[in-house]
């Protein structure tokens, strides 16, 4: 692998981190906006029936986007602080630790809103997050393999 092929991988993590920290935000702050009417739609639909929330139903839900949003922000700072440091310098560890905290938030996230039939959650969010990220992990796997 040349060190342009990796340089470029290498910021196509960071940025796509970038991004997702900015979806973070808006998670966090603007739950309810157009950004995220699909998304609502699809969560009334299997846990609403259909209807429009309660007040006091979305007043929890809100909570829940800002503490989402908070953690989304915090992780994926991270994993950017990590790309633009020890992954930049080809440290091994900083590769496994990418993979590691991207999987393991997949597969829980994904695993507890199959569990819930929230089908659209994996769908919208996690599977574009696990390829946006996921794939310049693969691109540059073998400047980690010797």
């Amino acid at each position: 692998m040349t060190d342009k092929h990796f340089h470029f991988w290498q910021k196509w993590l960071t940025y796509a981190n970038v991004i997702t920290v900015i979806v973070g935000f808006l998670v966090a702050f603007a739950g309810n906006s157009f950004f995220f009417d699909l998304h609502n739609s699809y969560t009334k639909g299997v846990f609403f029936e259909g209807q429009e929330l309660p007040q006091n139903i979305l007043y929890f839900k809100n909570w829940l986007f800002g503490i989402i949003g908070g953690t989304i922000v915090g992780f994926h700072i991270l994993m950017i602080m990590i790309s633009e440091n020890a992954f930049k310098k080809k440290e091994k560890w900083a590769y496994y630790a990418m993979w590691l905290g991207l999987l393991s938030w997949f597969f829980i996230d994904s695993g507890i809103s199959m569990y819930y039939n929230a089908v659209h959650n994996v769908i919208i969010i996690n599977i574009v997050a696990l390829i946006l990220i996921g794939i310049p992990l693969i691109m540059t796997r073998k400047a980690f393999s010797n």
